[in-house]
């Protein structure tokens, strides 16, 4: 029985925000998004979200997990735009969809930064989550 903490400790969700085209999640070090069926991601819908990752996560080492389970369009000119924000050291997009993994190419060429796809929302926790505390040591 060794001191096993933080492993069965529950996720804990930090706070929700409820947009026009779904929801965003902030955790401890990083944020999940899950939008709507047939919305569509904007510069202006960005910038919301970008607003959220200053309230919470100014000046630290963060991570962004996108959480394909609906089908939405999304402007690749938010990637340039997200490309700037220095504290956000992980991008992950989680997704069984054909077209999702088709996509994530071209949105990878967009970003140019850290970002990798994942078909489990575990995997792509983990892959975060360790990402953001390397980011964190090198301070």
């Amino acid at each position: 029985m060794g001191m096993n903490v933080g492993y069965n400790k529950k996720t804990i969700i930090v706070k929700e925000y409820q947009l026009d085209i779904g929801t965003v999640q902030v955790f401890d070090d990083y944020i999940v998004s899950t939008f709507d069926d047939g919305a569509t991601l904007t510069l202006e819908r960005a910038y919301q979200i970008i607003g959220i990752s200053e309230i919470h996560f100014r000046g630290r080492p963060f991570g962004y997990i996108s959480l394909r389970k609906n089908s939405y369009a999304l402007d690749p000119i938010i990637y340039t735009y997200l490309r700037g924000l220095e504290n956000l050291k992980a991008f992950a997009i989680v997704s069984k969809k054909e077209i999702d993994m088709h996509n994530f190419k071209i949105e990878k060429l967009f970003y140019k930064r850290p970002m990798e796809f994942f078909i489990e929302f575990e995997n792509a926790v983990a892959w975060v989550k360790k990402r953001v505390k390397s980011k964190k040591s090198k301070k």
